[in-house]
């Protein structure tokens, strides 16, 4: 969504609903407790979204489009909060004023910051950035690194973890039971889902060893964070280009030191898909890692994009 923003002429605003405050709905249930209320609550306004004739996607059920002539239209939902976006100014108005018939929601005007992402744009360069400083900087003082020293690597070089690594001993085990390595590995992963890319490859090495921690993987996850901590303030950048999708793809060959699998991922040049992992299985010689991995990218595009 934010590829298709990047452009002037795509603008975004973001609306909050009250969910209980829903008009129009007979269930008493929505008055109650949350848990009970946020299933009604999203089928409710799945009907009256569609009511309005946007189309859920198939890959995410919380973005619905509406194409009408050259007018196009996205809204993105997130529990009570709406992230629209559109390239003709008259749709808001409209939309605004049917949701508003349907459902108590206030306007919060333009869209800075969203679920831990920071919006900045430069509108006389026609570009846009994504950050997630703030949020980075809570994870390092989460797990007491916003002291430490600045990586300039999120892996050192010629680093190779392995189960061999972990604790040997029942001493090892019991320090490494009180290390937050998932915790840890999971607050990474949300940075890498929203805009760092750059540090996919590390992380997926390193949650390998969520059951087997050793004092190596731990010591990963740190320089993982002394990076982030260095480059904490960098964007993810979109420039005003021509929205042409290119994707690059790469692969080693039975790098796992575990099971010999080949560890495979692509990106796309739009920075809308990343992805980094092992190859599910041990593959023959005579079949390139790049193949099998360049088929995957192809089906995951056919599947979110059509």
């Amino acid at each position: 969504m934010v590829t298709l923003r990047k452009r002037s002429l795509w603008i975004s605003r973001r609306f909050h609903c009250c969910w209980s405050g829903i008009k129009n709905l007979s269930s008493p249930k929505v008055h109650l407790w949350p848990q009970a209320s946020f299933p009604s609550w999203n089928t409710h306004f799945d009907k009256v979204i569609r009511g309005y004739d946007f189309v859920k996607n198939d890959y995410d059920p919380c973005l619905y489009k509406k194409i009408s002539g050259r007018s196009v239209a996205y809204l993105v939902l997130y529990v009570d909060d709406i992230l629209f976006i559109r390239n003709d100014v008259k749709i808001l108005g409209d939309i605004k004023a049917w949701l508003s018939t349907q459902l108590s929601m206030k306007d919060m005007g333009e869209a800075s910051y969203i679920l831990g992402i920071k919006i900045y744009r430069d509108r006389s360069r026609r570009m846009l950035g994504l950050t997630q400083s703030s949020y980075i900087e809570k994870v390092l003082k989460r797990f007491k690194m916003e002291h430490s020293k600045r990586g300039l690597l999120p892996m050192r070089h010629r680093i190779k973890l392995s189960k061999k690594q972990s604790p040997k001993t029942d001493e090892e085990l019991k320090r490494m039971l009180n290390i937050p390595y998932a915790s840890a590995v999971g607050s990474i992963q949300y940075a890498v889902q929203g805009t760092r890319p750059d540090v996919t490859y590390a992380l997926s090495v390193t949650s390998r060893y969520q059951a087997c921690v050793g004092e190596a993987h731990w010591g990963t996850v740190k320089s993982i964070l002394k990076y982030l901590k260095r480059t904490k303030d960098m964007f993810l950048i979109y420039g005003s280009g021509e929205l042409i999708l290119e994707g690059y793809s790469d692969a080693s060959f039975q790098s796992d030191d575990d099971d010999a699998k080949s560890q495979s991922g692509f990106v796309s040049s739009l920075m809308v898909l990343w992805l980094l992992g092992r190859v599910p299985s041990k593959i023959p010689q005579w079949i390139p890692p790049r193949k099998l991995n360049t088929s995957q990218f192809q089906k995951l595009l056919r599947r979110r994009f059509g």
